[in-house]
């Protein structure tokens, strides 16, 4: 006796109203949407990056809302990567007790230099910084660099600023 006649018809009947309201969906699926996705983790997309505040025209307020949201996305993984930095120090010097002044010293050193660079880039901006606050600091760390020379070498005397004619 073959096994299609053996079941109860109520179950053949739920079974043929399954393939046919599942069997569309299903086709569908694998035939248009899967071949057309994009397959990236979900806790890794990639946004494209967006021109910055000083690429933008000075009435485009879309472009400075999109260089505000790339501002606000790299300052949020430059957090995660000096946060991952302290956290592989701390481990270091939890682990490596006795020693851990002469065997954390390289993760202390990139710790401190990754902290530097996160506060010329961010320090003193606050919690409302925009992408313009952030340039307009940039620009004038750059001004004082060119009238008093790196910031904390100790400034320029007067006679080693050239004439300006």
């Amino acid at each position: 006796m073959p096994e299609a006649q053996g079941r109860n018809p109520l179950e053949r009947f739920m079974n043929s109203v399954e393939s046919l309201i599942e069997g569309p969906v299903v086709w569908f699926r694998e035939t248009v949407v899967e071949p057309n996705r994009k397959n990236y983790p979900w806790y890794h997309q990639q946004f494209r990056r967006v021109p910055s505040i000083d690429q933008c025209y000075t009435d485009d307020e879309v472009c400075f809302f999109e260089a505000n949201n790339q501002f606000k996305r790299d300052r949020m993984v430059d957090n995660e990567i000096l946060n991952i930095l302290r956290l592989r120090f701390e481990d270091c010097v939890m682990y490596e007790q006795p020693d851990h002044e002469r065997k954390c010293r390289p993760l202390l050193e990139q710790y401190e230099k990754g902290a530097e660079n996160w506060f010329i880039k961010y320090g003193d901006l606050g919690g409302y910084a925009n992408a313009k606050t952030c340039y307009m600091k940039q620009k004038h760390r750059m001004i004082w660099e060119r009238r008093h020379g790196p910031v904390g070498s100790g400034m320029k005397q007067t006679d080693d600023i050239p004439a300006e004619h």
